[in-house]
């Protein structure tokens, strides 16, 4: 079957949906690499700069220009792609690194209905209990209620933070299915009017913070983006001291800014 190859011409036929209110951008190349193959986007060495869009009828090559984060851990991405007629439109991650396959299907949901699955609430069913036998009552233990942790009212926008290097360990990267080197942070704390104690956050060990050449220990002065992101455990990792036994529950995303105190 012949391939349809991309023409301006065919921007008539592309259902768009722009992105709603400012998107986040790469800051650089570096971070642009980064969150691409976070993204499994590109297993090369040198990370891809346009990826193809398909649909039925046509396909067309793109460029991604940023990217927003939604859900409640703010986990999935919407990535905000570029035309080359410079339109713009969003699109999963995940969907369009379906697009870049060979084989491509053509009954695929439209993103629109992928992004309202992931963002509707899924109603649980009530559990069918067993009537009770006549004659017999049964009483049911009474469960002690587990003090929650109170929660943190996390900054949106980029904040200034302090902190300390505690480790660094591998954790697994489920689109590249390969284990990611990243850096544990204890003593966390965002530096705002009223600072706001964190404790154990992560980040990548990105190229950028390889730069600064961190050591368990190092008190820390940066900027960023903290969101609630759980640190993947890694796979078959034979040194254990790259392993951690207790949960970091935050994210640091794109530090910069940083200086060793």
């Amino acid at each position: 079957m012949a391939v349809i190859l991309p023409h301006i011409e065919d921007s008539n036929a592309t259902s768009y949906i722009p992105p709603s209110g400012e998107y986040e951008k790469f800051e650089n190349d570096a971070h642009y690499e980064e969150k691409v193959r976070e993204w499994g986007l590109s297993t090369t060495r040198e990370v891809k700069k346009e990826f193809w869009y398909k649909e039925r009828t046509h396909q067309r090559l793109v460029k991604i220009k940023g990217y927003q984060s939604f859900g409640e851990k703010a986990v999935h991405y919407t990535l905000v792609i570029e035309f080359q007629d410079g339109n713009l439109s969003c699109i999963h991650s995940a969907y369009l690194k379906e697009m870049q396959s060979s084989n491509f299907g053509k009954e695929i949901k439209p993103l629109a209905e992928v992004s309202s699955e992931e963002n509707t609430p899924k109603s649980e069913e009530p559990s069918k209990k067993a009537e009770p036998t006549a004659g017999t009552v049964k009483s049911k233990p009474v469960k002690e209620k587990k003090e929650k942790p109170a929660k943190i009212a996390l900054p949106e926008d980029k904040v200034r933070f302090t902190g300390k290097v505690k480790q660094f360990a591998m954790s697994w990267n489920h689109f590249n299915e390969e284990n990611d080197e990243v850096v544990i942070l204890e003593n966390v704390r965002i530096e705002t009017d009223e600072p706001i104690e964190v404790g154990l956050a992560w980040c990548s060990h990105s190229k950028t913070l390889k730069k600064f050449e961190l050591t368990p220990g190092d008190d820390l002065d940066f900027n960023g983006k903290i969101v609630k992101k759980s640190l993947p455990k890694g796979k078959d990792v034979e040194d254990e001291s790259l392993l951690l036994d207790v949960s970091v529950p935050y994210k640091i995303n794109n530090p910069s800014k940083l200086s060793k105190l």
